[in-house]
Protein backbone atom coordinates (compact mmCIF):
# COMPACT_ATOMS: atom_id res chain seq x y z
CA UNK A 1 0.00 0.00 0.00
CA UNK A 2 1.59 3.27 -0.85
CA UNK A 3 1.81 6.02 1.74
CA UNK A 4 -0.27 8.86 0.93
CA UNK A 5 1.18 12.08 2.53
CA UNK A 6 3.50 12.80 5.61
CA UNK A 7 2.90 14.01 8.78
CA UNK A 8 2.27 17.68 8.03
CA UNK A 9 0.16 16.96 5.18
CA UNK A 10 -1.96 14.62 7.85
CA UNK A 11 -2.25 17.73 10.16
CA UNK A 12 -3.39 19.92 8.15
CA UNK A 13 -5.91 18.01 6.48
CA UNK A 14 -4.46 18.54 2.94
CA UNK A 15 -6.82 16.17 1.51
CA UNK A 16 -9.69 17.29 3.45
CA UNK A 17 -10.50 13.57 4.70
CA UNK A 18 -11.38 14.54 8.03
CA UNK A 19 -13.48 17.48 9.62
CA UNK A 20 -11.44 20.87 10.22
CA UNK A 21 -7.67 20.23 11.19
CA UNK A 22 -5.46 19.07 13.60
CA UNK A 23 -2.80 22.12 14.28
CA UNK A 24 -4.24 22.70 17.97
CA UNK A 25 -3.69 19.22 18.88
CA UNK A 26 -0.33 18.91 16.96
CA UNK A 27 0.68 22.17 18.90
CA UNK A 28 -0.33 20.61 22.10
CA UNK A 29 1.86 17.35 21.96
CA UNK A 30 4.44 18.60 20.73
CA UNK A 31 4.87 21.25 23.44
CA UNK A 32 3.50 19.56 26.23
CA UNK A 33 3.70 15.68 25.76
CA UNK A 34 6.46 14.67 28.44
CA UNK A 35 7.67 11.52 26.87
CA UNK A 36 8.50 12.56 23.30
CA UNK A 37 11.76 11.65 23.91
CA UNK A 38 11.24 8.29 25.52
CA UNK A 39 12.95 5.51 24.15
CA UNK A 40 9.91 4.08 22.71
CA UNK A 41 6.55 5.52 23.55
CA UNK A 42 7.59 8.72 22.13
CA UNK A 43 7.17 11.08 18.80
CA UNK A 44 7.69 8.53 16.63
CA UNK A 45 5.59 6.10 17.89
CA UNK A 46 2.71 8.32 18.79
CA UNK A 47 3.01 9.81 15.09
CA UNK A 48 3.31 6.55 13.22
CA UNK A 49 0.55 5.36 15.06
CA UNK A 50 -1.42 8.77 13.84
CA UNK A 51 -0.24 7.99 10.27
CA UNK A 52 -0.96 4.45 9.99
CA UNK A 53 -4.61 5.69 11.67
CA UNK A 54 -4.67 8.29 8.82
CA UNK A 55 -4.17 5.54 6.12
CA UNK A 56 -7.09 3.45 7.56
CA UNK A 57 -9.28 6.54 7.55
CA UNK A 58 -8.38 6.86 3.62
CA UNK A 59 -8.93 3.00 2.99
CA UNK A 60 -12.25 3.20 4.88
CA UNK A 61 -13.36 6.98 3.61
CA UNK A 62 -16.70 5.26 2.14
CA UNK A 63 -17.49 3.84 6.04
CA UNK A 64 -15.81 6.47 8.16
CA UNK A 65 -17.65 9.95 8.80
CA UNK A 66 -15.27 12.61 8.83
CA UNK A 67 -16.33 13.32 12.55
CA UNK A 68 -15.60 9.53 12.80
CA UNK A 69 -12.31 10.42 11.42
CA UNK A 70 -11.46 12.99 13.40
CA UNK A 71 -12.34 11.34 16.78
CA UNK A 72 -9.86 8.53 15.71
CA UNK A 73 -7.16 10.85 14.70
CA UNK A 74 -7.30 12.53 18.05
CA UNK A 75 -7.25 9.32 19.86
CA UNK A 76 -4.19 8.42 17.91
CA UNK A 77 -2.55 11.74 18.45
CA UNK A 78 -3.20 11.35 22.48
CA UNK A 79 -2.92 7.48 23.37
CA UNK A 80 0.45 7.54 25.02
CA UNK A 81 0.22 10.95 25.88
CA UNK A 82 2.49 11.60 29.16
CA UNK A 83 3.43 7.81 28.87
CA UNK A 84 5.52 7.27 31.84
CA UNK A 85 7.79 4.56 30.19
CA UNK A 86 6.59 2.30 32.41
CA UNK A 87 4.48 -0.58 30.73
CA UNK A 88 3.54 -2.88 33.99
CA UNK A 89 1.06 -0.10 34.62
CA UNK A 90 -0.74 0.72 31.19
CA UNK A 91 -4.18 1.41 33.01
CA UNK A 92 -2.34 4.28 34.97
CA UNK A 93 -0.52 5.48 31.27
CA UNK A 94 -3.78 4.93 30.17
CA UNK A 95 -5.92 7.79 32.60
CA UNK A 96 -2.31 10.05 31.77
CA UNK A 97 -3.31 10.11 28.24
CA UNK A 98 -7.10 10.65 29.09
CA UNK A 99 -6.30 13.76 31.45
CA UNK A 100 -3.93 15.24 28.76
CA UNK A 101 -6.73 14.83 26.18
CA UNK A 102 -9.26 16.69 28.56
CA UNK A 103 -6.50 19.00 29.30
CA UNK A 104 -6.73 20.27 25.29
CA UNK A 105 -9.79 19.64 24.28
CA UNK A 106 -10.86 22.14 22.01
CA UNK A 107 -14.72 23.43 22.59
CA UNK A 108 -15.91 21.69 19.43
CA UNK A 109 -14.83 18.01 20.42
CA UNK A 110 -16.61 18.22 23.82
CA UNK A 111 -19.40 16.68 22.41
CA UNK A 112 -16.99 13.61 21.20
CA UNK A 113 -14.81 13.37 24.38
CA UNK A 114 -16.39 9.98 25.48
CA UNK A 115 -15.92 8.53 22.17
CA UNK A 116 -12.23 9.66 22.25
CA UNK A 117 -11.85 8.39 25.32
CA UNK A 118 -13.11 4.95 24.66
CA UNK A 119 -10.48 4.99 21.74
CA UNK A 120 -7.62 5.57 24.09
CA UNK A 121 -8.77 3.16 26.48
CA UNK A 122 -8.41 0.35 23.47
CA UNK A 123 -5.06 0.35 23.42
CA UNK A 124 -4.06 -0.15 27.37
CA UNK A 125 -1.87 -3.16 27.17
CA UNK A 126 -1.82 -6.09 28.16
CA UNK A 127 -5.04 -6.00 25.68
CA UNK A 128 -8.31 -6.33 27.71
CA UNK A 129 -10.88 -6.67 25.84
CA UNK A 130 -11.50 -7.18 21.66
CA UNK A 131 -13.38 -4.54 19.97
CA UNK A 132 -16.08 -6.20 18.16
CA UNK A 133 -16.54 -5.88 14.19
CA UNK A 134 -19.21 -3.01 14.77
CA UNK A 135 -16.35 -0.68 16.54
CA UNK A 136 -14.28 -0.28 13.35
CA UNK A 137 -12.37 3.01 14.54
CA UNK A 138 -11.20 0.93 17.50
CA UNK A 139 -9.91 -2.19 15.53
CA UNK A 140 -7.93 0.57 13.40
CA UNK A 141 -6.19 1.85 17.06
CA UNK A 142 -5.36 -1.80 17.76
CA UNK A 143 -4.25 -2.72 14.92
CA UNK A 144 -1.85 0.83 14.12
CA UNK A 145 -0.68 0.91 17.76
CA UNK A 146 0.43 -3.26 17.71
CA UNK A 147 2.56 -2.53 14.13
CA UNK A 148 5.64 -0.80 15.29
CA UNK A 149 7.28 -4.17 14.95
CA UNK A 150 6.96 -3.81 11.16
CA UNK A 151 7.89 -0.67 10.37
CA UNK A 152 11.24 0.46 8.76
CA UNK A 153 13.28 1.34 12.07
CA UNK A 154 11.92 -1.57 14.50
CA UNK A 155 15.13 -2.64 15.75
CA UNK A 156 16.09 0.73 17.22
CA UNK A 157 12.50 1.59 18.25
CA UNK A 158 11.25 -1.88 19.28
CA UNK A 159 14.73 -3.45 19.94
CA UNK A 160 16.85 -1.25 21.68
CA UNK A 161 14.00 1.55 22.72
CA UNK A 162 11.81 -0.81 24.89
CA UNK A 163 14.87 -2.75 26.63
CA UNK A 164 15.85 0.35 28.12
CA UNK A 165 11.81 1.08 28.82
CA UNK A 166 11.53 -2.89 30.08
CA UNK A 167 14.87 -2.49 32.21
CA UNK A 168 16.27 -5.06 30.23
CA UNK A 169 18.63 -6.38 27.68
CA UNK A 170 18.33 -5.88 23.44
CA UNK A 171 18.88 -9.56 23.05
CA UNK A 172 15.77 -10.55 25.38
CA UNK A 173 13.54 -8.24 23.57
CA UNK A 174 14.87 -9.44 20.46
CA UNK A 175 14.05 -13.17 21.62
CA UNK A 176 10.51 -11.49 22.39
CA UNK A 177 9.75 -10.79 18.42
CA UNK A 178 9.42 -13.96 16.64
CA UNK A 179 7.04 -15.27 19.34
CA UNK A 180 5.60 -11.67 19.38
CA UNK A 181 4.94 -11.68 15.53
CA UNK A 182 3.64 -15.11 15.27
CA UNK A 183 0.98 -13.78 17.36
CA UNK A 184 0.19 -10.79 15.52
CA UNK A 185 -3.85 -10.84 14.39
CA UNK A 186 -4.86 -8.07 12.73
CA UNK A 187 -8.60 -7.19 13.17
CA UNK A 188 -9.37 -4.90 9.83
CA UNK A 189 -9.44 -5.79 5.98
CA UNK A 190 -6.95 -3.02 5.85
CA UNK A 191 -4.22 -4.03 8.61
CA UNK A 192 -4.65 -7.38 6.60
CA UNK A 193 -3.76 -5.46 3.27
CA UNK A 194 -1.17 -3.33 4.89
CA UNK A 195 0.62 -5.94 6.85
CA UNK A 196 0.06 -9.42 4.95
CA UNK A 197 1.34 -12.28 6.40
CA UNK A 198 4.29 -12.65 3.65
CA UNK A 199 5.57 -9.17 4.88
CA UNK A 200 5.12 -10.50 8.83
CA UNK A 201 6.83 -14.22 7.62
CA UNK A 202 9.71 -12.02 6.07
CA UNK A 203 10.01 -10.30 9.35
CA UNK A 204 10.39 -13.16 11.70
CA UNK A 205 12.67 -14.35 9.23
CA UNK A 206 14.74 -10.99 9.72
CA UNK A 207 14.48 -11.99 13.37
CA UNK A 208 16.35 -15.24 13.37
CA UNK A 209 18.35 -14.21 10.99
CA UNK A 210 19.64 -11.73 14.07
CA UNK A 211 19.84 -14.56 16.04
CA UNK A 212 21.88 -16.50 14.42
CA UNK A 213 24.45 -13.87 14.11
CA UNK A 214 24.33 -13.47 17.54
CA UNK A 215 25.21 -16.95 18.12
CA UNK A 216 21.82 -17.24 19.70
CA UNK A 217 18.98 -19.85 17.95
CA UNK A 218 18.55 -20.37 14.26
CA UNK A 219 16.10 -18.58 12.09
CA UNK A 220 12.36 -18.79 12.95
CA UNK A 221 10.65 -20.55 9.70
CA UNK A 222 8.38 -18.47 8.27
CA UNK A 223 6.15 -20.52 7.07
CA UNK A 224 4.94 -21.14 10.96
CA UNK A 225 3.45 -17.45 10.45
Amino acid sequence: MQTRGNIPQIIRNDRALYEGNLIHYFRAVFNHARNLHYPYHNFRHIFHVLWLCHEACLFYRDRLTPRDMRNLLIAAMFHDFDHSGDMSDDDINILRAVRGVKRHLREEDKDYLADIIELIQTTEYPYKTTPPPSALSAQIIRDADMSQALSVAWVQQVIFGLALELNTTPLAVLKMQGPFMLGLNFRTEWGQEMFPKSEIAQKVKEVGEFLELLGEATPVKPELV
